[in-house]
């Protein structure tokens, strides 16, 4: 069954793949009218989420910020489609890096990185990174439950030299890397929530305490590895630009958590300054009622 829904459905997403940019927003305006209006894909995911971080603001606005991050969603699901045939100069047009020159010092002072970013503006095509530096790229992801589009997606990302490696795969395969004196650059979306009984740390993050992921910190200090922050900022539509920070050079200086901190701070100031590119569909605030004595 996996092979027939990919048989079926993979000449329709090439299709949607090969058209011009401007009918590609077209297709996307008229996705967000069957996901919005239509079904209300997690509309009340979305809105409750809104709601809770920003109790301040009115329906009204609620309102306005649900519909622009939909019709920003529906552009990253085009724009991920997009990415098995975009050709690596349009990319490079429309996904760019303000200050690559950050990436490269790390690199000749011999350095491998971890790479905190959130779910937010744009992540589809943030591996074309991988043109401008030498590091071999890993990405920390959830394995699709389709084989066949897992492999896809593999395919796609390795075109510049970037690979998606498994939570249970990272350690074994970046500690290999660096007993072969590999330089790697590793992503991981550090923003996600864990289960409550699995999390080492619990922070306030938009207001609301909450426990978070601590993997990419704890990474860096078990391997040496220096640590940077990509924001992503929406220019327009389907044009980003990545400012690199420089978070920890030698993460071993910093206490516990302290770097994990330092990056929810970061995603709280962009998704203040426009809240409507982050991923509000996540029910990153599940877990609110359930914080630990200890975290308290």
């Amino acid at each position: 069954m996996q092979f027939i829904a990919y048989i079926l459905i993979y000449p329709f997403l090439w299709l949607i793949s090969i058209l011009p940019f401007r009918l590609l927003y077209a297709f996307s305006d008229g996705l967000y009218i069957l996901i919005y209006r239509i079904i209300g894909y997690r509309k009340k995911t979305v809105k409750e989420n809104l709601r809770l971080v920003f109790p301040e603001k009115s329906e009204a606005e609620i309102k306005t910020i649900t519909k622009k991050f939909y019709h920003h969603l529906c552009d990253m699901v085009v724009e991920a489609i997009k990415s098995m045939t975009i050709s690596e100069k349009e990319m490079k047009k429309r996904f760019t890096f303000k200050n690559i020159e950050e990436l490269k010092k790390h690199e000749k002072e011999g350095k491998s990185i971890v790479m905190m970013t959130a779910h937010y503006a744009s992540w589809e095509w943030i591996f074309i990174l991988q043109t401008y530096i030498n590091y071999t790229g890993y990405a920390i992801y959830k394995r699709l439950n389709n084989k066949y589009f897992d492999r896809l997606v593999k395919r796609i990302r390795a075109r510049y030299n970037s690979y998606l490696i498994t939570t249970k795969e990272t350690f074994d395969v970046l500690q290999k890397a660096k007993n072969k004196g590999e330089l790697t650059i590793n992503g991981f979306a550090a923003d996600q929530s864990p289960k409550p009984d699995k999390a080492y740390h619990w922070l306030n993050f938009m207001g609301i305490k909450v426990p978070v992921y601590t993997g990419a910190e704890l990474m860096a200090k078990r391997l040496d590895m220096t640590v940077v922050f990509f924001a992503v900022k929406r220019v327009k539509r389907g044009y980003y630009e990545t400012t690199i920070t420089t978070l920890a050079e030698n993460p071993h200086d910093f206490k516990d958590y302290e770097i994990t901190d330092r990056f929810f701070e970061l995603v709280e100031q962009q998704i203040y300054e426009a809240p409507e590119y982050y991923l509000w569909t996540h029910k990153r605030w599940k877990h609110r009622d359930k914080v630990p004595k200890e975290f308290m």
